[in-house]
């Protein structure tokens, strides 16, 4: 787990906060999933908010809490944690009265968690060429300058190579931008996985049995990004599609992944643009 050392972080305060804590924004996936698990285990706890839009995340405040940047981060009696399955995996142990983990496969869905998080940058990419227009610069260079020099840029007292990958995918963005090859090659990866999930699901309710688990939040939450994307879900995957939307629909994800009215707006004409144009990710994809 990767749970800070007193020496990587530099807003202090924080280490002397009691009680449950999670820096988080509405849309992050990695950030909905922990919210949605906090419902599912009745957990009370306090919302700090991180506007990724008006990059926040970049601040000094922030830098100095979570050197990666990143959401969510949860502070538990001023223990700091980063790392979405890892946050997941500490509640599981300190909240067990609703348990989201079958008995005796804690490595098993730890290791599918790290297969599940392995495609978040194939997210990323799909989000940022598909849903609402991010611009060709999606993080200015002062916002980049901030993230390189701000914080300790150390995890666990070790200088944060992660960091670096961050660094590398912003500026291909700016540079490049998502290439047609990238998509077909995040998507790729996205339809082998869901094709194992379908596999899980001929014989079961859910992933890992008739019961909710935590490899269900995760991946109904990535599912509902990739339709958001214009994924055709339902035509690939029928067996996942009737999984997913009830566990979608059911109030402990839904108000969890509510879209503001004019985001929903702007990817509904970046879609629409897409269909004119012939370029939607199914037909870049090859789907």
């Amino acid at each position: 787990m990767v749970q800070l050392l007193e020496s990587d972080i530099q807003t202090k305060e924080v280490l002397d906060w009691q009680g449950l804590h999670l820096f988080h924004f509405p849309s992050s996936s990695c950030s909905q999933k922990t919210r949605v698990c906090l419902n599912l285990k009745n957990i009370d706890w306090q919302s700090h908010l991180v506007d990724l839009g008006a990059r926040e995340n970049y601040s000094k405040y922030y830098l100095g809490i979570n050197p990666r940047g990143l959401v969510p981060t949860l502070v538990h009696d001023g223990e700091v944690h980063i790392e979405s399955n890892d946050i997941l995996t500490l509640l599981e142990e300190r909240f067990p009265e609703v348990k989201l983990i079958p008995p005796g496969m804690e490595d098993q869905v730890a290791e599918l968690l790290h297969h599940e998080d392995d495609l978040h940058l194939d997210l990323r990419t799909l989000t940022f060429r598909f849903t609402q227009p991010r611009g060709k610069e999606p993080r200015s260079k002062e916002n980049l300058k901030n993230y390189r020099e701000r914080g300790s840029g150390t995890v666990r007292g070790e200088r944060d190579a992660h960091k670096d990958v961050e660094l590398k995918f912003w500026e291909t963005a700016a540079g490049t931008g998502i290439t047609d090859d990238a998509v077909r090659v995040s998507a790729g990866r996205f339809k082998a996985a869901i094709d194992d999930l379908a596999e899980r699901l001929q014989d079961s309710k859910n992933l890992l049995g008739d019961d909710l688990s935590m490899l269900d939040v995760a991946w109904v939450v990535y599912v509902n990004r990739l339709v958001r994307c214009g994924y055709p879900l339902e035509r690939l995957h029928p067996i996942v599609n009737e999984w997913f939307w009830p566990l979608r629909n059911s109030p402990e994800f839904d108000r969890e992944m509510q879209v503001p009215p004019e985001v929903q707006k702007a990817v509904d004409e970046r879609h629409e643009e897409q269909r004119n144009s012939g370029t939607t990710l199914a037909e870049v994809a090859g789907l």
